[in-house]
């Protein structure tokens, strides 16, 4: 299939999901491994939308009020409001801290973006590019595409009133091929979905 340019943002409203203030804060709740070891439960519920110093400085405050003395390790045995991405046990405090600041930024986009892309620095600093929208739809979006190109109006130009009521764009099998094509990639969440540049 030939594809299809696409707009390389959705417009204001459909975009509205990246600049609101966000009340769900990621959070992490990190155990000390010393004191899981011996079979007890010891840990702390972290803001995780901090700075790398910040987070590892929190974590070290929470190791020092351990019952084991000399407690070092630890493990990330839960976590809340990182959307579909899953935070394994050992994940890396700066890869924690840039997801959770980058929710707290752009809010659930992000972590879309992240579950489908990959969470390394390269591919993050792409979000801003690789973003088109929030949507009702993958339909809505194909919709919406075709009128941002100008496609609609000039159909509407062209075809001569009389034969209007039978000319219509298939705009779900449009939808279908630009998904299917890889010219975006999709992640279902909030009542829509996240609609990325899938050749970013």
């Amino acid at each position: 299939m030939e594809t299809q340019p696409t707009p390389q943002q959705g417009n204001e409203e459909e975009r509205r999901f990246e600049r609101e203030p966000h009340e769900l804060t990621p959070r992490i709740y990190v155990a000390s491994l010393a004191d899981y070891n011996d079979g007890r439960l010891y840990g702390q519920w972290i803001d995780a939308a901090q700075e790398l110093d910040e987070l590892e400085h929190a974590v070290v405050e929470m190791l020092k009020g351990s019952p084991t003395p000399g407690a070092e390790e630890y493990a990330i045995h839960d976590y809340e409001n990182f959307g579909p991405l899953k935070i394994n046990e050992y994940e890396r405090l700066a890869t924690v801290s840039r997801l959770a600041l980058g929710i707290l930024t752009h809010g659930p986009a992000f972590v879309h973006f992240a579950s489908l892309a990959g969470t390394d620095d390269v591919t993050l600093n792409n979000f801003e590019e690789a973003f088109f929208g929030h949507y009702e739809s993958v339909e809505r979006y194909a919709d919406q595409v075709l009128d941002d190109l100008g496609y609609v109006k000039e159909v509407d130009e062209i075809v001569p009133e009389y034969l209007k009521p039978y000319v219509t764009f298939d705009v779900e099998r449009f939808a279908r091929d630009i998904e299917l094509s890889g010219d975006i990639i999709t992640s279902e969440g909030d009542g829509g979905v996240y609609i990325f540049n899938g050749h970013l």
